[in-house]
């Protein structure tokens, strides 16, 4: 079977391919190293095919394409705060990275499209843990793409019965992830200061939640997601219970001072996962101190 990841050189879909190449699929991986990395791919750089790529400056990449018969699309930016002083970059590598990308496979005889969405579609949700229907509330550019971006994989996916699925990423975190950005990273931050013998820096009065889930369990949810007969749906991917990021800290056994909140972090995120477990009998595995454990042990060999 022949697989595309866009955005796969970066730290979820650096993940995706490490684990579809160890199941013997052919890996093509699109991504224009912005943000990813050659080195995320270094264990797999000679059973892929890489082509470095823009994909909101690429308009027709079916010919490249011919064949493949699952893609998963992370190709994009991710940085709330990022988002909200420069606009516009945002809409170009998200929607219209998105829009090309549609635009290039929606003829290809697909198996399932998967769409690596964002839970900050939900913004400050008036309920905890949020379902999938809840109502949409915007508080950044970065949201607002993401959620443009999978309304239009969705009606495509109707209009057209094209094979697409949408997953909504809740706070990911692992190795290979950035220590910068939103609270998504945070993990990743605590864990470069921790190493550093410096206090941990928390956004905030560090009362808010998150749904960190591990990245090893959002490669299982992409994979089940592809290999299912669902098409047309959105599943949330998160962890089973929320977590404070003031116990994040504790985890971590780390002094912490505080600085202030970031403009468009909602205070509470937290993910209903009952429609994913029962549709796709998925449900995350690692649990949050362990995955603190793994990034740790991996950050002390860099």
């Amino acid at each position: 079977m022949k697989v595309l990841v866009t955005g796969g050189a970066g730290f979820i879909g650096s993940h995706l391919v490490d684990e579809l190449v160890r199941r013997k699929y052919k890996v093509t991986v699109l991504d224009n190293l912005s943000t990813g990395s050659l080195k995320n791919l270094k264990s797999v750089k000679n059973k892929i095919k890489f082509i470095k790529c823009d994909l909101s400056k690429s308009k027709n990449l079916t010919k490249l394409l011919y064949g493949v018969d699952y893609v998963f699309h992370l190709a994009g930016l991710s940085e709330v705060t990022a988002s909200i002083k420069n606009p516009y970059k945002y809409y170009e590598a998200n929607v219209i990275g998105t829009l090309n990308i549609l635009n290039s496979v929606r003829h290809l005889k697909l198996k399932k499209f998967i769409y690596s969405a964002s839970a900050s579609c939900y913004g400050n949700p008036e309920e905890i843990p949020t379902k999938e229907e809840a109502k949409i509330k915007i508080l950044s550019p970065y949201a607002s793409t993401k959620w443009i971006s999978e309304t239009m994989v969705l009606r495509l996916s109707i209009t057209q019965r094209f094979p697409a699925i949408s997953l909504r990423l809740f706070n990911v975190y692992g190795p290979r992830s950035r220590a910068s950005g939103p609270y998504s990273a945070v993990i990743s931050i605590f864990a470069k200061q921790k190493l550093a013998n410096k206090s941990l820096t928390v956004a905030g009065d560090g009362l808010q939640s998150r749904s960190f889930i591990y990245v090893s369990d959002v490669v299982e949810a992409m994979i089940k997601a592809a290999k299912s007969k669902i098409f047309n749906e959105i599943f949330n991917v998160g962890s089973q219970r929320s977590i404070k990021i003031n116990e994040i800290v504790r985890i971590f056994k780390g002094k912490k001072i505080y600085i202030p909140k970031r403009t468009g972090d909602p205070k509470h995120s937290s993910a209903n996962i009952k429609k994913i477990t029962r549709k796709l009998n998925w449900k995350p595995k690692v649990s949050i101190k362990e995955g603190i454990n793994i990034l740790l042990k991996a950050a002390n060999k860099q």
